[in-house]
């Protein structure tokens, strides 16, 4: 009877697998706001919205044991922006109006790997995961206009264009937060957030995410996902006229093939 009892507290739960690979793509929404010192003083462009964008990303899960693993997640966000603006935005912390034509180019890799420790038993369990994000950050853009104000000091209207690039790597501190729920050995549900934050150095900031989605395995082995997430993206990064500023955030439905063993 021990013996019985000590097997089946150690059997794993019908939610998890013992190995998995998901490949897949997301499908985003993207709002992209920068912010610049330049040799005109501060800048800040309104928000942009993009077109829908299709992200390749791939994710594996791996369980050492019966309740911890190793939990692996690459994406990349390339896409380039060109745009004609025509409204208000901010120099030096005034209102201004104008025209501008904005073009830039912005590249975010992003790995994640984090040990995780599976908490529950049954049908339900709930992770906890520490581990650290490498991102890579690389943008380049230009932005020429016109614009009017009554600027005490200043002209009525004045003339300015600006081009920049930059690339960026670090490596980030990362923590993640997870539910699953096994209806039955082939239908899941789950929710998961994780939050990456970086203080200091030549750039630095914030990514955190949020996903809720489901899986069904219409073959023992060989499954779908979908979900919906939402990214929030804000980094930092020093130059030579001050502190340059990117916020974006990614939201939409994805789809992978999931394979378990």
């Amino acid at each position: 009877m021990a013996v019985a009892n000590t097997a089946m507290a150690a059997e794993m739960s019908p939610a998890l697998d013992r190995m998995s690979i998901s490949i897949g793509a997301l499908n985003v929404d993207s709002n992209v706001q920068l912010g610049v010192n330049t040799s005109a003083g501060r800048a800040d462009t309104p928000d942009y919205n993009a077109d829908r964008y299709t992200i390749p990303r791939i994710r594996a899960d791996f369980l050492l044991g019966h309740s911890q693993g190793i939990s692996l997640d690459y994406y990349r966000y390339d896409r380039s922006y060109s745009s004609n603006l025509i409204g208000n935005t901010t120099v030096n912390g005034q209102a201004v109006s104008g025209t501008a034509n904005l073009a830039a180019k912005l590249r975010l890799e992003l790995g994640q790997a984090a040990y995780k420790w599976w908490i529950g038993s049954g049908d339900d369990v709930f992770g906890l995961g520490l581990g650290a994000a490498f991102y890579r950050a690389s943008i380049d853009g230009t932005v020429s206009g016109t614009v009017s104000a009554a600027i005490p000091g200043a002209a009525g209207s004045m003339s300015a264009s600006e081009s920049n690039s930059v690339s960026r790597s670090t490596v980030a501190p990362l923590l993640e937060l997870g539910w699953r729920h096994a209806f039955s050995p082939s239908t899941r549900f789950f929710v998961e957030a994780s939050g990456i934050k970086k203080n200091g150095g030549n750039i630095n900031g914030h990514i955190y995410t949020g996903t809720v989605g489901a899986e069904w395995f219409p073959l023992e082995n060989v499954g779908l996902v979908v979900d919906y997430g939402v990214s929030k993206i804000s980094l930092e990064r020093e130059t030579s006229n001050g502190i340059a500023r990117l916020s974006t955030r990614l939201q939409g439905p994805s789809a992978y093939v999931k394979v378990r063993f």
